[in-house]
C-alpha cells in the first residue's frame, strides 16, 4: 500500500463523530454544484463522496496518485457508469481543456509540491462558467495540527491569493466553528495543543484511533460510500479573505472562471 495511506480516511477506518460529520458536509456542500454537471476530483483517496455526488452529476471522475487507494473506489463502483476512476497527477490533469464544469480538490492541497500548478491544471480543464472548490483544515485554528508528507498549509487570505491568480470570482466559507464554551471542550483543547507541541499526536490514521477514543468515546467505522443523512448539515459561513479567521476549524473555498 502507498505511502498517503497512511494518512488517508478508508473504509473500515475508525472515526469520531465529528470526523464523520466532516466527510459528509464536504460531499454536500458540493452537492448543489454538481448538479447535471461533469464533475471531477482530484486526490479522491477511497472515493468516498464519489457515489454521493453522482445521483445528481452527468458525470463524476475521480482521480488519485496512489493507484493502491484507489483500489478501494474500483471495487466500490465496478459497473457504473457514471463513475470513471483515473491515476493522476494533479499538478499534470490527463485531460483536455475545458473538459469539466466542476473540479473539487479536498483535504489535499497541502500536499502539493507545487500547488500553483495544480490552480492552473483546474483552471485549464474547467469550461467556461466553471466552478473550483477547494476544502482545507484552517492552519490558524489554534488546534491545528500538520499531516505527515504535507508540505504548505494555507490560512484564508494565502488561500484566497493563491486562487485569485487565475481566478476573479473567489468566495470564502468557515466550518465548523470552534466550541470553546464547554469545561470538556477547553481541557480537551488544552491537552491536544501539548500533544500537538510535544510531537506526541500519532502519524497515521490508525494509530490516532487510541486518542480519539480517549477523547471522543466510542468511534464509528468509515463507510465506503457517504449516503444522504450520514450526519447533519450545517452550511458554512461566507467569511473574509483578509483576517484570520481563527474561530473556524475547515476553510472551503469556490472559484469561477
Amino acid at each position: 500500500m502507498g505511502e498517503y495511506s497512511t494518512v488517508t480516511e478508508l473504509p473500515d477506518h475508525k472515526a469520531s463523530k465529528e470526523q464523520i460529520e466532516r466527510l459528509f458536509h464536504r460531499y454536500h456542500f458540493a452537492l448543489s454544484f454538481c448538479k447535471g454537471k461533469d464533475v471531477l476530483e482530484v486526490a479522491c483517496g477511497a472515493g468516498i463522496g464519489l457515489g454521493y455526488l453522482g445521483k445528481v452529476a452527468k458525470k463524476v471522475v475521480g482521480g488519485d496518485i496512489d493507484e493502491n487507494i484507489l483500489i478501494f473506489a474500483k471495487k466500490q463502483y465496478n459497473g457504473r457508469n457514471k463513475i470513471e476512476l483515473r491515476k493522476l497527477d494533479a499538478q499534470k490533469l490527463p485531460f483536455p481543456d475545458k473538459s469539466f464544469d466542476v473540479v473539487i480538490l479536498y483535504e489535499a492541497i497541502y500536499y502539493l509540491a507545487q500547488p500553483e500548478k495544480f490552480i492552473e491544471e483546474a483552471f485549464r480543464v474547467l469550461k467556461k462558467d466553471g466552478v473550483f472548490i477547494i476544502c482545507s483544515v484552517n492552519k490558524d485554528w489554534p488546534d491545528f495540527n500538520l499531516s505527515p508528507f504535507s508540505t504548505k498549509y494555507f490560512s484564508a487570505s494565502e488561500l484566497y491569493c493563491l486562487l485569485n491568480v487565475k481566478f476573479s470570482d473567489v468566495k470564502l466559507y468557515g466550518a465548523f466553528p470552534i466550541q470553546a464554551d464547554s469545561l470538556k471542550g477547553k481541557i480537551i483543547s488544552l491537552i491536544k495543543r501539548g500533544a500537538v507541541k510535544l510531537h506526541l499526536i500519532p502519524k497515521t490514521m490508525k494509530r490516532k484511533e487510541f486518542f480519539k477514543r480517549l477523547f471522543f468515546g466510542s468511534l464509528v467505522s468509515i463507510p465506503s460510500e457517504i449516503e444522504e443523512g450520514l450526519a447533519e448539515y450545517i452550511p458554512p459561513v461566507p467569511i473574509s479573505f483578509d483576517s484570520s479567521n481563527s474561530q473556524f476549524k475547515v476553510l472551503y473555498a469556490v472559484a469561477r472562471i
